[in-house]
């Protein structure tokens, strides 16, 4: 699809939305797109980190309303399967890749756009990057699992305050507030990314995708499901080549060379 570009190099999956005249918006074509993307890219054993961006002055505005479907007429049911199917699945698709997903937001990341780059796993924003909770403009309720993002990452009153009014985050305010991971010249996005992937690709893929799912899952149990949890993450680690080459590194001094699996 000419609209998401994908290209592999170092073991990084670069999946780029192409569609700059509409900052990136999303139609549903594009998003499914994405989805199957993140799915190949969470299997393949070539590759060991995820890097999402945008071309344009936009990572993405969120879903691209001006199909007609936003008012067309629905019966009961037809809204939750929507959402449940659509922006749910790809945030979905995000927070489940079994690799670490890296979003390097270039420009507005608005609505569904902002939860996209919410639910990767590090998020490094250009310093003319923006942050928006554009749902309240449109008086409609936050989906693609903003609700449950958001409060997570920054608690639940600068949550609402960010949904009730809908104001523009700019990248520095985005990172006090712990949205973000890093903020960088716009020159130096790409490039601070790429080494950040690279990094990761490098190091024990399966030890990193334990840890994710070890992570994400840990604020929604209680202690005794997460301890659980760890253990069998640490049983299933250990069985692998690069678990135990760390080892073995550290016992001969010497610096591990990871294989990924």
């Amino acid at each position: 699809m000419d609209s998401v570009r994908y290209v592999t190099a170092e073991r990084v999956a670069h999946l780029t939305l192409d569609r700059p005249e509409a900052l990136n918006a999303l139609t549903p074509d594009q998003r499914d797109h994405v989805i199957r993307l993140l799915a190949g890219a969470s299997g393949d054993p070539g590759i060991g980190a995820v890097v999402i961006t945008g071309t344009g002055r936009g990572f993405c505005a969120g879903a691209d309303l001006r199909g007609g479907g936003a008012t067309a007429e629905r019966v009961p049911g037809d809204v939750a399967r929507t959402i449940r199917l659509g922006a749910q699945r790809l945030i979905a698709a995000v927070l489940d890749c079994e690799k670490p997903v890296i979003a390097a937001v270039n420009g507005t990341a608005a609505g569904l756009g902002a939860h996209l780059a919410l639910a990767c796993d590090l998020v490094l924003a250009a310093e003319s990057a923006r942050f928006i909770e554009v749902f309240v403009r449109r008086g409609l309720v936050p989906d693609g699992g903003g609700a449950y993002l958001l409060p997570r990452l920054v608690g639940p009153q600068r949550a609402k305050e960010l949904m009730f009014f809908g104001d523009a985050l700019s990248a520095p305010e985005a990172e006090r507030m712990g949205l973000v991971n890093r903020v960088v010249p716009d020159e130096e996005l790409a490039k601070t990314a790429r080494e950040w992937a690279v990094r990761l690709a490098a190091g024990p893929t399966r030890t990193l995708a334990l840890t994710k799912q070890l992570l994400n899952a840990s604020l929604d149990g209680d202690r005794a499901s997460a301890f659980t949890a760890e253990a069998a993450a640490q049983e299933i680690n250990m069985t692998t080549h690069d678990a135990q080459e760390g080892l073995r590194a550290f016992t001969e001094r010497r610096s591990p060379v990871f294989r990924g699996r």
